[in-house]
């Protein structure tokens, strides 16, 4: 039956193609060409254009288990192999013949073809601090970022404000989906749960870690201080861990499997008690945000009731230095996770001198221009616990901190921040939880609190300015976000207020540092102080981004004052969510400016990012001006001139600007 070039006749295969289900997004906008590859994601089209693709690994969408069922079925019988299944969004992955992805694609069981992406935390040399200059040459990498340099007692737990804080993460159940957790005297007391998702399994086994990645996210969250004596304890140190491992002894992993344990999370949610799930871990957007199965799961985990924390990415320069735009990476550009930008504290715990870290991926995502990352938190030098049976300590053994005879390893990246910010959203949902017993705060409510309370960082020294779109709303605040969830009642009914008196400033490394008071809501800066005051459906489980009382049409975008519903409808998420009518990679006639000139959106953006002239760049106004609501990110470009369109070399789709107060216009690929 699957013989796939045989299986359809022209008049047959036309037939299933027209009735097929019309895709959650156009084919522009979802960076799926229009025509005979439409359903398949970028990497997947190319393939399938080559003379001799060889076999593929796909995870491939139906509409129904009974379709799911059927296409295994005629896969099988193809010789085809089907590795697993993934009955949440009714897909499966496997390993399918190269020459057969056009005909795959024609299939009417077949909604959507994605990669199964590798995921990976590695792909960058260690530098030192000292040949800074040098190692932003070469900084291209997925994940992490390594680097070495000096560590500070208490550094992170003193800048973020937690020893101040009377809460530890007591009864919050954290998944970390990672390379897995080494049951060492920091961590074996906390650790739950530990299942192993490598080689197609999903069996509990005793914790470990062969590569070292998820037990240093694993210490920054929730390390007791044992070894260290206290001086790096993690930030929620009381919370249980439970681990998963997706990633192998070298920090790689696929897609398909992050899924299994994503899945696996949502189903034991209740009889384990996990609340937040940490995904250090990344691949380059290749679709949509509306078709990417790792978004997807991300969503589904969120309005099942989970806190998702997501690394942005490290593609934050290129290799000659230059800012990037739009680097972050997938699952980072799921609408509802928290995604999480890296900044250097300087190691000290005054905010003044804290800046965005260079590698730190910047917004906004590709195909659908959604403003990221959401937060940023520290991520450049943190020393955690190192897995003593660790493949990176090996390889760099320059990593390694020694503290009282005993092996710490000190990286840094979005990884790192992301872990950060999963301790601070542990110790948020125990203090809202304490202050409010049998409420419960939902994630879109704890994404809330963490943006509001955020403390804005500047662009520079010489810049009075801050940028939305490497920042979000700010850097996180753990004693703000505290006394923003004591004081927020989540029992509160909808539309009436729920927050009692609380004064929007923290008072830190000695200055009073006023909060963001702000929250990105899809692709807009909401600058409005009263935002958090009343129980709107915002912070129920919809979408992040989106806002109708009946939730049959949500509308993607944003409101000024939560009454007028502000964005257009070209595209749909699934049948239920409208999206906003801009998008990158996808023509906008009568616009002023075509955003991409391909379909696949393989075009990439090169612009200036200058003091005086902040529409140079893919966003409009990215600063706070102190209005109500910013578009942060289109704007009208008003000279052409400063555009110039060019292609990728190496499938990361990344904005580049020059940081310079000039108007200078890179013209190569930056590679």
């Amino acid at each position: 039956m699957f013989a796939m070039k045989d299986r359809f006749s022209a008049p047959r295969l036309a037939l299933a193609v027209a009735a097929t289900l019309v895709l959650p997004l156009t084919a522009q906008a979802s960076g799926r060409a229009s025509g005979r590859y439409s359903k398949l994601d970028r990497v997947l089209r190319e393939a399938a254009a080559s003379p001799s693709p060889g076999p593929q690994r796909v995870i491939i969408q139906t509409r129904s288990a009974a379709e799911r069922a059927a296409l295994k079925k005629a896969l099988l019988s193809h010789g085809d192999v089907v590795e697993a299944e993934h009955p949440s969004l009714n897909a499966l992955t496997a390993v399918v013949h190269g020459e057969d992805l056009g005909a795959l694609a024609a299939d009417p069981t077949a909604t959507v073809v994605s990669s199964d992406s590798d995921v990976s935390v590695t792909g960058v040399t260690p530098v030192k601090k000292t040949k800074a200059a040098t190692a932003r040459k070469n900084a291209r990498g997925i994940q992490q970022l390594f680097e070495t340099g000096r560590a500070l007692p208490t550094s992170l737990r003193e800048t973020l404000g937690v020893d101040r804080v009377a809460y530890t993460g007591a009864g919050i159940g954290v998944a970390i989906i990672d390379s897995g957790i080494d049951p060492n005297k920091d961590l074996a007391d906390s650790i739950s749960g530990f299942w192993d998702f490598t080689g197609g399994s999903s069996a509990p086994v005793a914790a470990y870690d062969d590569y070292g990645h998820g037990t240093h996210v694993a210490g920054l969250i929730a390390s007791s201080g044992h070894l260290s004596k206290g001086e790096f304890r993690g930030v929620a140190p009381g919370v249980r861990l439970f681990g998963l491992k997706v990633l192998d002894g070298q920090g790689r992993g696929r897609s398909s499997d992050v899924l299994r344990a994503i899945d696996f999370v949502v189903a034991n949610r209740n009889t384990k008690g996990i609340d937040v799930i940490n995904l250090s871990l990344g691949h380059p957007i290749l679709e949509s945000a509306a078709t990417d199965p790792l978004v997807l799961a991300i969503e589904r985990a969120v309005r099942a009731g989970l806190v998702v924390v997501v690394a942005a990415g490290n593609v934050g320069t290129d290799r000659a230095g230059n800012a990037g735009y739009a680097g972050i990476l997938s699952p980072g550009n799921a609408p509802s996770a928290i995604t999480v930008g890296a900044v250097d504290t300087k190691n000290t715990a005054f905010h003044g001198d804290d800046r965005i870290a260079w590698f730190s991926s910047r917004g906004p995502t590709w195909y659908d221009g959604f403003a990221k990352p959401d937060v940023v938190a520290p991520g450049v030098g943190l020393v955690s616990d190192a897995a003593r049976s660790s493949s990176l300590l090996n390889v760099f053994p320059q990593l390694v901190v020694t503290k009282s005879g005993k092996r710490f390893a000190m990286l840094s990246g979005t990884s790192m921040a992301a872990a950060v910010a999963t301790g601070v959203a542990s110790l948020a949902i125990e203090a809202n939880r304490s202050a409010h017993p049998g409420g419960y705060p939902t994630p879109n409510t704890v994404k809330a609190m963490l943006q509001y309370s955020a403390l804005p960082v500047l662009v520079s020294k010489k810049l009075d300015e801050t940028d939305s779109l490497s920042q979000g709303t700010g850097e996180l605040n753990a004693i703000g976000a505290v006394q923003l969830a004591e004081a927020i009642n989540p029992r509160a009914r909808l539309n009436e207020g729920w927050a009692q008196f609380f004064v929007p400033a923290t008072f830190i490394g000695g200055v009073v540092e006023p909060w963001s008071q702000e929250l990105i809501w899809g692709s807009e800066l909401i600058s409005n102080a009263s935002v958090i005051a009343t129980h709107s459906s915002i912070f129920e489980n919809i979408v992040w981004g989106t806002l109708r009382a009946d939730l049959d049409n949500i509308v993607w975008g944003t409101l000024a004052d939560f009454d007028n519903i502000v964005w257009g409808t070209d595209a749909v998420w699934a049948s239920h969510v409208v999206w906003g009518d801009r998008t990158v990679g996808m023509r906008l006639e009568g616009e002023n400016i075509v955003w991409g000139t391909l379909c696949d959106a393989e075009n990439i953006v090169w612009g200036t990012l200058s003091r005086g002239d902040f529409d140079n760049i893919v966003r409009g106004t990215a600063l706070r001006t102190g209005g109500d609501l910013d578009n942060i990110v289109w704007g009208t470009l008003r000279d052409t001139e400063n555009i110039v369109w060019g292609t990728v070399r190496d499938s990361e789709n990344i904005v580049w600007g020059t940081s310079t107060t000039t108007t200078t216009v890179t013209t190569n690929g930056g590679r």
